[in-house]
């Protein structure tokens, strides 16, 4: 697949009529970007190359923090049968593998370096390669140019768990930075009720949802947690054409390419920033690929939990209460054998 992308990569979609600020923002007040952009798929580099562009435009417009989508650098593996056992499928995981990027590694390095570059937080969604098991993952990283951890994702979704391995309790962060308690959950694990309550728990005030889902239902998904969690919240999805995949027979997707033709929509985005009191700031699009920009004002996560703070007055840890296993699970442990006793 050719590695070149127009420039520029995309434009802001003006979803809500406001200007950029002509005067630095209030203390209290934060101005976000949600990416929505498709992978080059089966090309990182190129991916790579594409999100120094876009991120370099989110931060011209003076956004401090800038998501992207799910599984960005790596890409989604929308239609890509895994369930395939022949000399094909294992060469479709072979190149999907290749694609995918080690966490720390090289990629992380260039993606820290433009997150001090350009002094934003980043937020970036990635297919992680550990050994040769992948997992969807999302980084993090400071406007000083570090690397501050990653979330895999708990639960992959149906045909997703044939590919992608499942994260635990040791990469659910929540981080404590200049602009608010930042962390992320991926896609419909935000449709688990525990987890949710365990980002709630640690004191989530933008609360960050990459995804792959266009659907209506979840702008209301969107809404709710906003509204439930008292906190922002930024969902970012990939806007995708046919010509995005590799072209037939060596990609098929969603199993027939009979009626995709190259400018066919094969994810369409919805990608929308949610306010504490579930009101819609920016979004959703639908359009194609852009840049969705809104003030945060955190002032605004104190007003709504005057109400309703689903783990603090709301809350009734006498009938009700959730553990968390935060620990890392891991399939083998090596224990070191006892100092022999001196003679």
């Amino acid at each position: 697949m050719s590695s070149s992308c127009p420039t520029p990569v995309s434009s802001e979609i003006d979803m809500t009529g406001v200007d950029p600020p002509s005067s630095p923002a209030a203390s209290t007040t934060v101005r976000a970007t949600v990416v929505q952009a498709s992978t080059v798929f089966y090309d990182t580099p190129a991916t790579l190359d594409k999100a120094e562009k876009l991120l370099a435009e989110a931060a011209a417009l003076g956004s401090q923090l800038i998501v992207f989508p799910e599984a960005f650098i790596g890409g989604y593996p929308r239609g890509l049968s895994f369930t395939d056992r022949t000399p094909k499928g294992e060469e479709s995981f072979r190149k999907y593998h290749a694609s995918a990027i080690d966490v720390p590694g090289p990629e992380v390095e260039r993606l820290a370096a433009l997150a001090g570059k350009h002094k934003v937080y980043l937020v970036m969604g990635v297919i992680e390669r550990d050994g040769y098991t992948l997992y969807c993952t999302v980084i993090f990283f400071d406007p000083q140019g570090r690397y501050l951890g990653k979330h895999r994702k708990l639960m992959p979704t149906a045909l997703e768990r044939l590919v992608w391995g499942f994260g635990d309790g040791s990469t659910i962060p929540v981080f404590d930075t200049s602009i608010g308690k930042l962390g992320t959950v991926i896609c419909w694990e935000n449709k688990m009720p525990l987890m949710r309550t365990a980002m709630y728990a640690k004191g989530i005030q933008i609360y960050c949802a990459p995804t792959a889902d266009p659907n209506a239902t979840w702008q209301s998904s969107m809404i709710h947690i906003a509204h439930e969690g008292g906190c922002f919240v930024l969902s970012a999805n990939q806007f995708c054409r046919r010509s995005d995949y590799p072209p037939p027979p060596e990609y098929v997707v969603s199993g027939t390419d009979d009626d995709l033709l190259a400018d066919s929509v094969v994810c369409a985005g919805g990608s929308v920033i949610v306010s504490p009191s579930g009101t819609v700031l920016a979004g959703p699009n639908y359009e194609g690929e852009g840049l969705i920009t809104a003030e945060l004002d955190l002032g605004d996560i104190a007003r709504a939990k005057f109400m309703f703070d689903v783990v603090g007055h709301y809350s009734r840890p006498d009938v009700l209460s959730l553990v968390v296993k935060d620990h890392r699970a891991s399939p083998v442990t090596f224990t070191s054998t006892e100092q022999p006793s001196k003679p």
